[in-house]
């Protein structure tokens, strides 16, 4: 399992950091044809949209994993562990429910998108591969949070499902 986690990690990682690299070599190339050349990249706009989507949703497991969501602990020194505790598994039961229903609506977003076959305005790209990347990013996420519930806080000792 933990083979697979790593791999995983590994995996999203990689692809996150190759899509922030492509954007930043797709804004420079935009940037540098429209105000030295009077020529901006084709569809540059179109594919700066779909890679920033492809770099949230790739993101969000790994930030799920390493719970580094925003978190608002002001009244955290007030309460017991154990009710701190309790707290952390409703709050990781609310995220994997929540996360499992947006990642179950934008699935069948995805079967609309492709049954459409919907492209994008400039480059015609099909829109279903990523909208099927989001839906599936987000279900992984889900059950992050899913394992999460049983990982406590100061149990993890720095290290992390994804």
């Amino acid at each position: 399992m933990k083979g697979l986690v790593a791999r995983l990690r590994s995996a999203l990682g990689f692809t996150s950091a190759s899509v922030l690299f492509l954007m930043m070599l797709i804004t420079a190339v935009d940037v540098i044809g429209r105000y030295v050349f009077n020529k901006p990249l084709p569809g540059g706009f179109e594919l700066t949209e779909i890679l920033l989507a492809a770099l949230i949703y790739c993101g969000l497991p790994l930030v799920s994993g390493r719970r580094e969501h925003i978190v608002i602990d002001t009244f955290d020194p007030y309460f017991s562990p154990r009710f701190k505790r309790a707290l952390d598994m409703i709050a990781e039961v609310i995220c994997a429910l929540t996360l499992a229903g947006v990642g179950f609506l934008i699935f069948r977003r995805a079967v609309r998108v492709a049954g459409y076959g919907d492209t994008t305005n400039v480059l015609k790209l099909p829109l279903a591969p990523i909208v099927y990347l989001m839906g599936t990013m987000i279900v992984i996420a889900a059950v992050i949070h899913l394992t999460l519930i049983f990982v406590p806080h100061g149990e993890d000792d720095g290290k992390t499902i994804v």
